[in-house]
C-alpha cells in the first residue's frame, strides 16, 4: 500500500468513528429526553412519598422499578388511573409484583 492509500484509509475511519460517536450522542440525547418525559408524568400520577419510594425501589431493583413506571404511565395515558396514587396504592401494587416473583420452586430427587 502507498501513503496516499494508507492516508486514505486514516480519513475513512477517523469519518466513521465520527459518525459513530455523532450516533451515540443522539441517543443518549434521546435516552433523556424519553426520561424527562417519563418522570414528568410520574410526577403527575404519584404523591410526593409514592415518587420517594419509587425511586428507592429503583437503586436497589431497578428492573422491577423500571416496570412499575411502565405499567403506571400506561394505566395513566388509557385513562385507568382516576387520580393521583398515594404511597399505600403503590404498596400494594409493589405487594402484588413482588408475589408473583417470588414463587420459587424447589424439587428434590
Amino acid at each position: 500500500m502507498s501513503d496516499e492509500e494508507l492516508e486514505e484509509l486514516k480519513k475513512r475511519r477517523i469519518l466513521e468513528l465520527q459518525q459513530q460517536q455523532g450516533e451515540k450522542e443522539r441517543q443518549a440525547q434521546m435516552q433523556q429526553e424519553l426520561d424527562a418525559q417519563k418522570q414528568a408524568i410520574l410526577r403527575q400520577i404519584l404523591t410526593p412519598e409514592a415518587r420517594e419510594r419509587l425511586n428507592r425501589i429503583k437503586i436497589v431493583k431497578p428492573e422491577l422499578a423500571e416496570a412499575v413506571e411502565l405499567q403506571l404511565i400506561q394505566l395513566a395515558q388509557a385513562g385507568r388511573l382516576g387520580n393521583v396514587l398515594t404511597d399505600d396504592q403503590l404498596k400494594t401494587i409493589l405487594r402484588r409484583l413482588t408475589d408473583k416473583q417470588r414463587d420459587i420452586k424447589i424439587t428434590r430427587k
